[in-house]
Parts: C-alpha cells; sequence; structure tokens
C-alpha cells in the first residue's frame, strides 16, 4: 500500500480507501461487512470513509464494530455530515451551527471514537450562510472532534469561499470528495486547478463507476445477478446513467489495455484515477473480501502515457466531462 498527503496538510492516507456507501447496514449483510473491513486492514488500508446518512446511521456503526480494537492513531476515520438522518425532521439535515454540532457526537458515538480524522460536509448547503457552516466546523476541530475538515462535490468557486473563511478562522479545509473515473471527468476543468491552487486533495468516490468500468456489463447483455445493476434498494438507479450500448461497448474497448498492464478492469479503473496528482484516494467498496484484494492490486500502478491516451481514445465522446455537471447535481434546496 502506498500512502498520500491529504491536501496541503501533513496528514497521509492511504491511497486505496475503503468505503461504505451503498453497502454497510443495507445491502450487505453485517457478519459480511466486518469481513471486508477486515481484510481491508489486512492489505494495508489504513483509511475509512463513511457518512451519518448512509443507511441512515447503520454504516457508521457497522464501521465502528468492525474497527473496534483497531490501534486508532494507525487509523484515518472520514465521515461526513448534510443529508437528512434520525427521524428526518426540520433541523436534521443541512450544515446549520445546530445539525453540525448534534451530528458530530452522534458520528463518534457510532463509529466508537473521541474524534474523526477529517469531517465533511456532504454537500454545500444553500440554506445556511457558509460562514455559520464554516465557523462550526471550526468549533469541531478546537473541540478535538475532527482533525481536518473536508467537503463533497463542492464546485470551485464553493471551494474558494470555503478556504479562505477556513484560513481566516485558523483550521484546514484540506479535502474534497468528487465522483471521478475515467467515464465521468467533470472536475478535471474547474475543481481540480482550484484545489492544487488552495491546497485541497480529492478523495473520489465510483471510480469504477458502479462497476460498469470492471467490464461485467455487456452491450445487449442481461445484467450479471447478483450485481448492483439488478439491486433493487438504489444501486439499480445510481449505476442507469452508463446502462447505455454505446457505453458500454466503449468499455469493453480498455481490456486490451488492462492486459498489457496485467491488471484486471477494475484494476485499472483504480489505477487510473490515481494517476492524477490531485488524487489523494480512490475509494472503494466491496460486499466480498476476495473484492478488497482484487481492487487493492491498484495501489503503485504507474499508467504509461501512450496507455493512458489509449483509455481516451477508446471512451472518446462517452465521457462525462461538463464541469457545470457539478452544480447542476447538487441540492438546491436543504433536504427533508
Amino acid at each position: 500500500m502506498e500512502f498520500r498527503h491529504l491536501g496541503r496538510s501533513g496528514l497521509k492516507i492511504s491511497e486505496i480507501t475503503y468505503g461504505n456507501w451503498l453497502t454497510h447496514g443495507s445491502q450487505v449483510e453485517n457478519d459480511a461487512a466486518v469481513a471486508c473491513v477486515h481484510a481491508a486492514l489486512d492489505v494495508g488500508i489504513t483509511t475509512f470513509d463513511t457518512a451519518d446518512v448512509y443507511a441512515n446511521t447503520a454504516a457508521e456503526t457497522v464501521l465502528g464494530t468492525a474497527l473496534k480494537g483497531q490501534r486508532r492513531e494507525s487509523l484515518e476515520i472520514l465521515t461526513k455530515v448534510y443529508f437528512p438522518t434520525g427521524p428526518k425532521g426540520h433541523n436534521d439535515s443541512g450544515l446549520s451551527r445546530k445539525h453540525v454540532l448534534e451530528s458530530i457526537d452522534g458520528s463518534l458515538k457510532r463509529l466508537g471514537t473521541d474524534h474523526v480524522d477529517v469531517y465533511q460536509a456532504h454537500r454545500w448547503d444553500v440554506s445556511t450562510p457558509v460562514e455559520e457552516t464554516m465557523q462550526a466546523f471550526a468549533d469541531v476541530v478546537r473541540a478535538g472532534k475532527a482533525l481536518y475538515i473536508g467537503v463533497s462535490e463542492w464546485t470551485a468557486d464553493q471551494l474558494r469561499q470555503g478556504h479562505a473563511l477556513a484560513k481566516d478562522l485558523g483550521f484546514q479545509l484540506i479535502s474534497n470528495q468528487p465522483q471521478y473515473s475515467a467515464l465521468y471527468r467533470v472536475i478535471e476543468p474547474e475543481v481540480v486547478p482550484a484545489s492544487r491552487e488552495l491546497g485541497i486533495s480529492q478523495v473520489v468516490f465510483s471510480p469504477i463507476a458502479q462497476g460498469v468500468l470492471t467490464g461485467k456489463y455487456t452491450p445487449g447483455g442481461a445484467p450479471p445477478e447478483g450485481s448492483r445493476a439488478t439491486d433493487e434498494k438504489g444501486g439499480k438507479q445510481m449505476i442507469s446513467r452508463w446502462m447505455r450500448d454505446d457505453v458500454l461497448s466503449r468499455v469493453q474497448q480498455l481490456k486490451s489495455v488492462a492486459s498489457e498492464l496485467q491488471l484486471s478492469m477494475a484494476q485499472l479503473a483504480v489505477a487510473w484515477v490515481l494517476q492524477n496528482d490531485n488524487v489523494a484516494a480512490a475509494i472503494i467498496g466491496a460486499s466480498r473480501p476476495e473484492q478488497v484484494h482484487e481492487n487493492v492490486k491498484a495501489s503503485g500502478v504507474r499508467i504509461p502515457a501512450e496507455l493512458m491516451q489509449r483509455v481516451d481514445a477508446a471512451l472518446g465522446d462517452v465521457v462525462e466531462r461538463d464541469p457545470a455537471r457539478t452544480a447542476a447535481s447538487a441540492p438546491t434546496e436543504r433536504p427533508s
């Protein structure tokens, strides 16, 4: 396992990070989830990403159980706040001071720790002044409940606002967690340049495009039984944007690139995002321990420029590149 600095900070995280979105507390039984976390630990993953909204807080509880007994100082635990949790009352979402300060305490209790390494704003809150949010984060840091602050799916302008306020308040905004893969590159034109300027790293989710970049979905073919595309609990909806024959046909062309590198298609997809020097880590999920053992082999892979160009040529115009997608996909009002 290789490690990278997170933003312009002294904190290092494992470049393969284990995340439990769409799995723990919902799609995967608890025993299997714990086995996956232990597999991650066995292969050298030290960084674990979750959020209070995942399975309505259950994912944090499962992760806390799985990490119980581990040396806390050897781990980096990331969680998030914004989306509705609990009974989903009128103050149970967003980035208000009330919700942030109450949510961090709930997350710490579920995770079984007295602090998280990075506490992340899961989205931008249009209903709360950003000054209020950043002051609340500053107080979380000063209380020792989080060591650093990050965000998720913020635009370049939002990153600049948040970074300036954090600096004035005396804490570090060091990370952004966007969707990023060889198929979805909307952060490249604006978010990545702004982040380099500000000293912010990307911790990216869906590097395998919800499984599409594994090549297991074929044009005109039925999705494999038990795959995300057959999951009615949320997975099928998340993957639907890529389940088009033009996308699936182009993904099949990546097999020759993976073969030359002696990688699986999934390993190629994870290694591809790690070629971006602004990416500190790629988040992988798993429903079985063997998936962890497989995907972690992407750590340390260097893809030659010629093969990176072949990936571009193979995927062609099915790649989503419009930077406006980040803002367009953001909530326009606080969810309830």
